[in-house]
Formats: structure tokens, C-alpha cells, sequence
């Protein structure tokens, strides 16, 4: 076995998980190279990765479908031997199915799984993690057992947070793609009174979630509050989580990475579930639940851009 590549062209959390599988295949095949394919925005979070040889980068944005020709070609002409596709979706399975791989393992639920070698189940709501589910596709090669996620920042991407470790401090993440996924603002701004002013409060995110994050300190009228979204790379937020006294979330990609990191964290789950297969991994975790029963939670598997059912109690109705 010599050359192994990783499909995962989904959104920041999916890649993070995914590795996982690099960290397995690693453990197994030392020798063998692990490239690893991703969607581009996401590079960055394998940028020193040890184990990883290259990443190959599909620019989804700007001629999607010209590109995705350009990237089928590229992994048909670098000759793995293994490819492992842990999406379920066509664009991928193209991918995988023209790669001239001598294996080809992905899920059953994939369009094009009629031509891979090896496929398997992908069920999601019976409590099995996506770890787990990924960790099945290269069972057969591994020892079946699932390898937790892992980032590796960079001694500069550590040393580029120094400043903000000097006391205690926690984070929060208050931000998702989805916005049923998003703890409400104001709850956002009782956890931060309720942590008072003698902690340091970092709020993460991308430049995208720099303005929410800036109404949220403004509300919270704690002047320990830092608003550093936009300002850290993918990496860097990973090591100032690292050391956090606690890091608060969303059910959302920094999630993913506070368990890449091993870091301490409390996370809300609002119209979704852990359920799903997406929960915390860290060893100091708490998962937090509207305790009250809704009819209309959980509302998909993603959450939406907006409530449904209009009042949004799962996520106003949240305790803090």
C-alpha cells in the first residue's frame, strides 16, 4: 500500500472529523502516503498536518464543474492505490469512481457507490458518532477501532495567541452556518453575565461572524469581553482553545475542533440532537438540551435559517 487518498469536501467540521481517519490509517501504514482532498477555504486546517502528504484543494466557487473535471484528472493521474470517500454525495463518488484506485470504499448512499469496491452503511440517529461511521470504511485495513480527531497548530500559529493566555480565560463561539444551530444572542449575553467580569471572554469566529460577535460584547456591556473573530486563523483558534478554562458553542465546527484539541467544552444544542453523531469527544464535556419536550425538535439534520415554528424554544428555552 502505498498511496491513500481521503475525500471530504463537505463544511470545516466534517474535514476536522475526518481526520480521524488520517490519524488511523497512520498508525497502521506509516510508510504509505496520505493525501487528503478538501474543499478550497478548508486547507488551513491541515496546514503542518504530520501525517498528511498533500492536500488537493477543489474550488467549488468559481467554475465548479471545470474544476471538479480538473481534480477527477488529477487523482486519476496520481495512481492511489486506496481511495476513501466519506461523503455521500455525487461529486465525490465521480471522483472517486474515475480514480483508477485498485480500492474504492465509500458509503452506500453515495450515487455512484455501484462502483466502488467497498461500501457501507451510513446511519444517522442511532447514536453512533461520525467517527465511528467514518472509522468503519477502512475497518477492514485497520483494526476496526476509531481514532479521535486531531489538529496540529504550528509553533507560530501558538506563539500568535500568546498575548490573550496571560490570565484565565474562556471562549465562546457563538456563531453556526445554520441559524437554528445558533444559541440566541441574548442567551449568548446571560452566559457572559453570568461569568461577570473577572474572567477574560475571547468571542471565536470568521470574518463573516466578526458583526454578530461585536453586538453580542456590545449588549453584554462586560468590558472583559474580547471580540477576536476574523483575527485568528483556524489553527491559532485551536490553541488559544486549547488551554481555555472552558470553551462555550454551538452544535458547530468549533465544536469539532475543541475535540481535535482535546479542550474543555460546553456545548448547546438547539433544534438538533447529539444523536445525530456530532457530539463533544473532549474528556471535559457537558451537552446542553432544552429540557422541556418539543414536538418540532430536532427539525432536520443540519437546522435551518430559520425556526420553523417561529418562537425558536429550543434555543430560547435553553437554561443557562
Amino acid at each position: 500500500m502505498n498511496k491513500i487518498l481521503i475525500i471530504q469536501t463537505a463544511f470545516i467540521g466534517d474535514v476536522i472529523l475526518a481526520t480521524g481517519v488520517a490519524e488511523k490509517l497512520h498508525e497502521f501504514y506509516p510508510e504509505s502516503k496520505i493525501d487528503f482532498l478538501l474543499r478550497k477555504g478548508n486547507e488551513g486546517l491541515l496546514k503542518n498536518h504530520p501525517f498528511i502528504n498533500e492536500v488537493l484543494v477543489w474550488d467549488k466557487k468559481s467554475k465548479k464543474y471545470g474544476n471538479l473535471i480538473a481534480i477527477a484528472r488529477a487523482v486519476k493521474k496520481s495512481k492511489y492505490a486506496i481511495v476513501v470517500n466519506l461523503q455521500r454525495f455525487a461529486s465525490s463518488g465521480m471522483i472517486t469512481a474515475f480514480s483508477g484506485a485498485q480500492e474504492k470504499i465509500g458509503f452506500k448512499k453515495n450515487p455512484w457507490s455501484f462502483s466502488f469496491s467497498k461500501t457501507f452503511e451510513h446511519n444517522i440517529g442511532d447514536g453512533t458518532h461520525e467517527v465511528e461511521r467514518n472509522q468503519q470504511l477502512i475497518s477492514a485495513l485497520t483494526d476496526g477501532k476509531s481514532s479521535n480527531p486531531k489538529l496540529y497548530p504550528s509553533s507560530k500559529d501558538c506563539s500568535s495567541v500568546e498575548e490573550y493566555k496571560k490570565e484565565d480565560y474562556v471562549c465562546m463561539a457563538p456563531t453556526s452556518v445554520w441559524k437554528t444551530k445558533e444559541l440566541p444572542k441574548e442567551q449568548w449575553v446571560k452566559l457572559i453575565n453570568k461569568i461577570g467580569g473577572q474572567t477574560k471572554i475571547y468571542l471565536l469566529g470568521g470574518p463573516v461572524d466578526s458583526e454578530k460577535c461585536e453586538e453580542i460584547r456590545m449588549l453584554s456591556k462586560n468590558k472583559s469581553v474580547i471580540n477576536l473573530s476574523g483575527k485568528l486563523s483556524f489553527l491559532a483558534s485551536a490553541a488559544l482553545m486549547q488551554t481555555a478554562k472552558m470553551n462555550y458553542v454551538n452544535d458547530s465546527a468549533p465544536l469539532h475542533i475543541a475535540s481535535a484539541m482535546n479542550a474543555p467544552v460546553t456545548v448547546y444544542f438547539c433544534s438538533t440532537q447529539p444523536s445525530f453523531g456530532f457530539g463533544p469527544l473532549s474528556d471535559n464535556s457537558t451537552v446542553v438540551e432544552v429540557k422541556q419536550e418539543l414536538k418540532c425538535r430536532p427539525c432536520g439534520l443540519h437546522g435551518k435559517k430559520s425556526c420553523p415554528e417561529t418562537h425558536f424554544d429550543c434555543g430560547y428555552k435553553i437554561e443557562i
